[in-house]
């Protein structure tokens, strides 16, 4: 087979990665890719905005599949244009990708068809915005409608603070298009968890359960990202958990989607927030999760080129997946500024010999080599995934290959899986073993 992967970003590589290991793959190709993509597979360059260049390089190959990383594509109907030539891609038709390409329709959807989710309000203009803030209690999340890279929901803790975004992605248009129309909910207390299915619009298969770290700072501090790491250990879900979530939440997204014409095939990703009244959607995600990806790849056993195929084939039901027992995290290491501006152009050194610790694996983003050197390339640059027989000893193997690599600018969180560790103590011990919420305006770099 010849084989496709769209991107070239963290979730990328893990993909290309974990595909490349199939000894159905003959040839495999990745665009635009990056400096660590391209150890897996011939990088091509490509403008995944446009749907017709993918599919004519698909054309072109020719690919016999096609695994589209990025949401972007997928919102613009790339999924639509391989139906028309009968070529196969993994993902969701334009239809149905409005799940994350619009916020209002996810929300309203969820209404439509009973799916738990928060209390919200849609606005169209500034000041019915302004004038739906009375409705909601503090803190108050606001949402642009359209995909913003991850940087899209505000979490305002002041109503002065509340009117400020508003007008930012409304009047400022910080956003640009994706903020002029917003969602306004309450915010859900609990904890969050991403629950990621891989469906052909009737069969499920449900990926062990991951929790991404969104803020930019430790203890959840600070603007949101596009993630600064993830970790997957089936202990994220107190038994039963999972069922109610496939239940409640899974089956009628999908029953909902085929009842209004768009059957859904693909990634489906949930974030969801476990509150007291149980499990509620915060999101909808209309492809795999990145960092997520990262901890999960490192976690599968089976071979993704099949699974893949059943999926072409409507099988997804026949197929078990079988997926290590033991936990795997992803440290995200930024540039200097993200997720505002930051510099580019930074020697990156250490990363083989963090790679050669045993258990680890280097997934790049925001990489290119120049002159022989490894250079930062974007905002996102490294995720340093590791796997352990445990949760404790698989943070303590991925800190330790951080410590490895060094670029000027650095930054990390140091608390990835943190939550994990907590719900291991005894539940007197939790509340004492939280940390103090950290000084956002304070980065630690290295």
């Amino acid at each position: 087979m010849k084989v496709l992967v769209v991107g070239s970003g963290g979730r990328e590589h893990a993909l290309a990665w974990k595909l490349h290991e199939s000894p159905h793959v003959e040839a495999f190709f990745c665009a635009p890719g990056n400096a660590g993509i391209a150890q897996e597979a011939e990088c091509l360059p490509l403008d995944v905005s446009h749907p017709e260049e993918i599919l004519a390089l698909a054309k072109r190959l020719p690919a016999d599949l096609t695994v589209v990383g990025p949401e972007a594509p997928l919102v613009v109907g790339v999924a639509d244009e391989f139906a028309r030539e009968g070529l196969t891609l993994v993902g969701p038709t334009r239809a149905a990708a409005r799940l994350e390409g619009s916020k209002i329709f996810a929300k309203q959807f969820m209404q439509r068809h009973g799916i738990p989710t928060a209390k919200f309000a849609v606005a169209e203009t500034l000041d019915d915005a302004v004038k739906s803030l009375a409705a909601f209690s503090l803190p108050v999340v606001i949402k642009a409608d359209g995909l913003a890279a991850g940087k899209g929901v505000v979490i305002a803790r002041t109503y002065e603070d509340a009117a400020r975004v508003l007008d930012e992605f409304m009047r400022q248009k910080t956003l640009g298009a994706a903020g002029e129309r917003v969602v306004i909910e309450e915010c859900l207390a609990g904890e969050e968890v991403s629950f990621i299915v891989l469906t052909d619009g009737r069969g499920v298969l449900a990926l062990p359960p991951t929790q991404d770290h969104k803020a930019i700072f430790d203890n959840d501090q600070g603007p949101n990202t596009g993630g600064m790491g993830a970790y997957s250990d089936d202990a994220i879900l107190a038994p039963g958990l999972r069922d109610q979530i496939l239940e409640r939440i899974v089956t009628p997204t999908l029953a909902g989607m085929a009842a209004e014409g768009s059957l859904y095939r693909g990634f489906l990703y949930c974030g969801l927030m476990l509150t007291p009244q149980g499990p509620k959607v915060l999101e909808y995600n209309v492809r795999l999760g990145d960092p997520e990806a990262q901890p999960l790849m490192m976690r599968l056993r089976s071979d993704l080129v099949e699974i893949f195929l059943a999926l072409r084939e409507g099988q997804l039901s026949a197929m078990e997946a079988h997926w290590s027992p033991n936990p795997a995290v992803c440290v995200v290491l930024t540039s200097s500024g993200y997720p505002g501006h930051y510099e580019t152009g930074k020697t990156i050194t250490g990363y083989e010999a963090a790679e050669a610790t045993g258990g680890v694996k280097i997934f790049h983003a925001g990489t290119k080599f120049t002159d022989h050197r490894l250079i930062t390339a974007g905002g996102r640059v490294l995720g340093v995934t590791a796997v352990a027989e445990d949760l404790r000893a698989a943070i303590q193997r991925c800190y330790a290959a951080v410590s490895k690599i060094q670029f000027e600018g650095m930054h990390y969180r140091r608390d990835i899986g943190a939550k994990g560790l907590r719900r291991l103590l005894p539940p007197s011990r939790r509340s004492s073993a939280r940390p103090k919420s950290g000084n956002p305006s304070s980065p630690k770099l290295r």
